[in-house]
C-alpha cells in the first residue's frame, strides 16, 4: 500500500514563544508539509507576527516557505507581551529576516490554497480566529474547499486565562470565532482543557538544553522569558504547551479524544469569548444556530504529547 501523501499545512500564527516551538515542530514532522504561515495579532500585534514569522522560517533554513500578513484588528488588552516578550521571543531582539512577506493578504492566500488544492489543505489556527473568518467571508465555499480548521481556542469546562470565561485566542476576536465555529467547515478545536494538561517541566527543558539540534538550542535561549511568567502567573516550575499541542492534533489525531457538538461564541457582556458546547443529540426539526456541528478535544495522553515534543526538537 502507497504511504500515505504528508498533509498540507497552514499555520495562522501570532509568534509567540509557543508558537516558535509549534512551528519548528511542524517543520520537524514528516506526516505534515507546511506550504505558508499566515500572521495574526495576539502575543504580538500583527506586523511583528509578521516579522517574527519571516525571521523562524530564516532560522529554520525554510525561507521557501510563504508568510502572508493578516489583520491588524488587535487593541492593546490583547497583546501578551508580558508573556511572550516585548519583541514575542523572549527579549532576545533578534536581527529581522531579510525575506519579506508575499502581497496578498492572509485570508487572500488562505482561499486561494484551498481552491489550488481542494480537501487537502488543514488550516492550523494558533491565534485569534479573525484571518480564518476574513477568509470565509472573502469566499463562503472555503467551508467545502477547505480539508480542515484545527484551532487552539476554547476553554471548554475550565476557567478562561484572560478572565474567568474566557481563552485568550477566542475573545481576541469573538465574533470572527463565532463564524468559524458555525461555518459548517470540518473544525477541530483544542482548548485549555487538554492544552493545561500538557506541561514541559524544568529538567526537560535542560534535557533541551543539552541537544545539538539547532531548534532545541535556539528554543533555550527564549524559554527563561516563558518559564518565568508561568512560575509568576502560575506558581509552576514549567510551561504549557499550548501551540504545539494544537499542531501535533493534526499530526496524530489519536493522541487526543474527541466529542462531537455544537459550538456558539458568546460575543456580548462579562462572559465575552466564552464557548458554549452543546453535545446534546436531540435532533431538531429544522436548521437553526445549533445545527453545525464540530470536534472538540475532551481527553489527551499529555506524556506522549510531551514525549514526541522533545524528540522533534531535539
Amino acid at each position: 500500500m502507497a504511504e500515505p501523501q504528508p498533509k498540507k499545512i497552514i499555520i495562522d500564527t501570532d509568534p509567540g514563544i509557543d508558537d516558535a516551538m509549534a512551528i519548528f515542530l511542524a517543520l520537524r514532522s514528516p506526516e505534515i508539509t507546511v506550504i505558508g504561515l499566515t500572521t495574526i495579532y495576539g502575543n504580538v500585534y500583527t506586523t511583528l507576527a509578521t516579522k517574527n514569522a519571516l525571521h523562524l522560517l530564516e532560522v529554520a533554513g525554510r525561507t521557501d516557505i510563504s508568510v502572508a500578513e493578516g489583520s491588524h484588528k488587535a487593541t492593546k488588552l490583547q497583546v501578551r507581551d508580558f508573556a511572550h516578550g516585548m519583541d514575542g521571543l523572549g527579549n532576545q531582539n533578534f536581527p529581522e529576516s531579510k525575506s519579506k512577506p508575499i502581497e496578498q493578504s492572509a485570508a487572500e492566500y488562505i482561499v486561494e490554497q484551498a481552491n489550488l488544492y481542494p480537501g487537502e489543505v488543514t488550516v492550523v489556527a494558533l491565534g485569534p480566529l479573525t484571518n480564518i473568518a476574513l477568509a470565509i467571508e472573502l469566499d463562503p465555499t472555503l467551508t467545502k474547499n477547505i480539508g480542515q480548521i484545527v484551532l487552539l481556542g476554547g476553554d471548554f469546562s475550565v476557567d478562561g486565562c484572560v478572565n474567568a470565561a474566557a481563552e485568550t485566542n477566542i475573545s481576541g476576536d469573538p465574533e470572527a470565532a463565532d463564524i468559524v465555529f458555525t461555518s459548517g467547515a470540518d473544525v477541530l478545536a483544542v482548548g485549555m482543557n487538554v492544552t493545561r494538561q500538557v506541561i514541559m517541566k524544568d529538567y526537560e527543558r535542560d534535557k533541551l538544553a543539552e541537544s545539538d539540534g539547532i531548534f532545541a538550542k535556539y528554543l533555550c535561549k527564549i524559554l527563561d522569558h516563558y518559564f518565568s511568567y508561568h512560575r509568576h502567573a502560575y506558581n509552576m516550575k514549567g510551561i504549557y504547551l499550548h501551540d504545539p499541542t494544537a499542531l501535533l492534533a493534526t499530526v496524530n489525531p489519536s493522541l487526543m479524544t474527541y466529542m462531537e457538538g455544537v459550538v456558539k461564541v458568546q460575543t456580548t457582556g462579562i462572559t465575552r469569548g466564552v464557548t458554549l458546547f452543546f453535545n446534546n443529540q436531540k435532533r431538531f426539526n429544522e436548521d437553526n444556530e445549533w445545527s453545525n456541528k464540530v470536534k472538540v478535544a475532551v481527553t489527551i495522553d499529555a506524556p506522549a504529547v510531551v514525549k514526541l515534543v522533545m524528540e522533534r526538537l531535539m
